[in-house]
């Protein structure tokens, strides 16, 4: 699993922190940041949460 952030058009809502708290996080302005590899499948399947519920879009999955 490859995971994108675009902190281009990112815009702050925190719903990727709320699905996946050990995957991603948030800057001092609040934009996406990915911080580790989803460890197993409970914490892939949040990402895949994450990317669908982004109100920006700011979110990819490419599954390998």
């Amino acid at each position: 699993m490859r995971i994108g952030a675009d902190t281009d058009i990112c815009i702050g809502a925190g719903q990727c922190v709320l699905s996946a708290p050990d995957v991603f996080d948030q800057d001092d302005d609040g934009i996406v940041t990915v911080m580790a590899e989803p460890a197993d499948e409970e914490a892939r399947e949040a990402v895949r949460q994450a990317a669908l519920i982004c109100p920006s879009q700011a979110i990819t999955v490419q599954e390998d």
